[in-house]
């Protein structure tokens, strides 16, 4: 991103650009960036293609058109498949390509083997814009804050991205939530994040263990039915239900041998603030009662493959014993 954010500060571009990665958030953001500093709100001089079905004759046609009163011809293409295929002579041209044109390609899916990977890595810039981690992701949202005079302490912050989620897209949404709940407030509070932000079914189903683990039973099954309201599929439950105690079991045989937040991050590969989540939890069960989760976990998609219970008896059969085991 560091080549992005110079060339758009600088103002000096590049034939032409990749965007592709895991973060669609961000391939969206510098697809605009890079359109907004290269042409601005020039709309006579750009050419946007989308889809598979991209006319290469057509675009290398407009390609070679001079801009009209401008410095530069800006085209953009997206979703094209161009980097998983043949693109016909598409890579040849991008050396012969005029000076005054510039392409920007935003693409879902990528081969770094392809032809056109190949030239656009050796004429121009291709960016993988991964997921972020969380340390970006908590200075990406303390930037957005503070453009609002907003602050907030790092308990509250933790809170916020647990019930945000990592997808920046949701957690853009969120902040914009937020802000707006807050109108002339400028202190951040844990108080604020629940009334607020809607936690994602992945909290509910770590609230919903933590509930097991304390012997609530009245707060698991009142998740429980969170859940069904919101019509999520009993096999998804099931499945983030078993991930959840996997990763539980996982985190408690990892303390043990005495792995921190850390470590235990890198290794699950969550955010260090759900890492520390899960040792909370975890310390609240036995390994024993751990493992047995897992394998009632197994059985209770193994009974639906099978097709002894339908997924809801399985799953709500699941949930009533693992409350027996944590009473």
């Amino acid at each position: 991103m560091k080549t992005l954010n110079q060339d758009i500060k600088n103002g000096t571009f590049k034939p032409v650009y990749l965007l592709f990665g895991e973060e669609a958030f961000l391939v969206k953001s510098y697809k605009n960036r890079l359109r907004e500093a290269i042409i601005g709100d020039d709309t006579m001089n750009l050419g946007i293609f989308t889809g598979k079905e991209v006319d290469i004759d057509q675009l290398i046609s407009l390609a070679d058109t001079m801009p009209f009163f401008s410095e530069r011809r800006l085209i953009i293409v997206e979703d094209s498949g161009l980097f998983k295929k043949d693109a016909g002579r598409l890579p040849d041209y991008l050396g012969q390509m005029p000076e005054t044109t510039h392409l920007i390609f935003a693409e879902s899916e990528v081969d770094k083997r392809s032809r056109m990977y190949k030239k656009v890595k050796e004429l121009g810039y291709p960016a993988e814009l991964k997921t972020q981690t969380e340390r970006e992701l908590k200075k990406w949202v303390l930037q957005l804050l503070s453009k609002e005079g907003i602050r907030l302490t790092e308990a509250v912050m933790d809170r916020f991205l647990s019930a945000a989620g990592t997808d920046m897209n949701r957690i853009r949404t969120e902040l914009d939530k937020v802000i707006s709940y807050l109108g002339d407030r400028k202190i951040l509070t844990a108080e604020d994040v629940d009334a607020v932000c809607a936690p994602q079914i992945e909290g509910k189903i770590f609230d919903m263990t933590a509930a097991l683990a304390a012997k609530d039973r009245k707060r698991a099954m009142a998740l429980y039915f969170d859940l069904k309201a919101l019509r999520e599929p009993p096999m998804r439950i099931l499945f983030l239900i078993a991930r959840q105690y996997h990763q539980l079991l996982q985190t408690k045989e990892l303390a043990r041998e005495g792995a921190g937040r850390e470590e235990i991050s890198s290794r699950l590969k969550v955010p260090v603030f759900a890492a520390g989540r899960l040792l909370s939890q975890a310390s609240r069960y036995r390994e024993e009662e751990l493992e047995q989760a897992v394998a009632a976990c197994v059985e209770a998609d193994y009974s639906v493959k099978t097709g002894k219970m339908s997924d809801v008896l399985a799953l709500e059969t699941l949930i009533v014993g693992l409350e027996k085991e944590s009473l």
